[in-house]
C-alpha cells in the first residue's frame, strides 16, 4: 500500500483517528466504491445510514429514521415558547424523542459499541436531522462529546441532491 492513493490515505485517516471527515466528489468518482472497500477493511464497528430508503439500499445500510427511531417532523433542540411561530407545526424536541426511544438490548449494544457512523448521501440530510442524530447518540451513550464520542464519516456531493423536506 502506498500513501499516494487518495482512497488509501482517506481509509487510513478514518481507521487511525477519531476525527470526523467529509468525503465528497462528483457523481461517478467512486464514493460508493470507497464506502464498500472501507467496510471490508476497517477494524471499527461501523453502521451505514442514509436519509432515504433508496439511498440506504444503495449504501447497504439503513435509514436514519429507522436506526435512530426519529419521528417525522422538524427537530428543535429547545422547546419553543407558546407564542412562537413553530407552535402550530409538527416538531420534535429532545424530550419528545427520548420519550419514544425504545432501546432493546441489541440496539443499545449497537449504539454503545459504535465507533464509526457513516452517513451516505449527506447532501439530502437536513441540518435539524443531524442535530437529532447527535442528541440521540449523546443520550444513549451518556456522553457530552460530539456525536457521543462516535466518529462520523459524511459522504456525498453537495451539488447533487438537495435535502429531503
Amino acid at each position: 500500500m502506498t500513501d499516494s492513493n487518495p482512497a488509501e490515505l482517506a481509509a487510513k485517516f478514518i481507521n487511525y483517528t477519531s476525527r470526523h471527515i467529509f468525503l465528497t466528489g462528483k457523481a461517478g468518482t467512486g464514493k460508493t466504491t470507497f464506502l464498500r472497500n472501507l467496510i471490508q477493511v476497517t477494524h471499527k464497528k461501523a453502521v451505514i445510514v442514509a436519509p432515504t430508503g433508496i439511498a440506504a439500499i444503495n449504501a447497504a445500510g439503513v435509514t436514519i429514521h429507522s436506526l435512530f427511531q426519529l419521528p417525522f417532523g422538524t427537530y428543535l433542540p429547545k422547546q419553543p415558547a407558546s407564542g412562537d411561530s413553530h407552535y402550530n407545526q409538527q416538531y420534535n424536541t429532545p424530550k419528545t424523542i427520548t420519550r419514544h426511544l425504545q432501546m432493546n438490548g441489541t440496539k443499545r449494544k449497537i449504539f454503545l459499541d459504535l465507533e464509526l457512523l457513516i452517513i451516505d448521501e449527506v447532501s439530502m440530510l437536513r441540518a435539524d436531522l443531524l442535530d437529532a442524530i447527535e442528541m440521540v447518540l449523546r443520550y444513549v451513550r451518556k456522553s457530552n462529546e460530539s456525536f457521543g464520542g462516535v466518529q462520523v464519516l459524511f459522504i456525498g456531493d453537495l451539488h447533487q441532491l438537495p435535502p429531503v423536506v
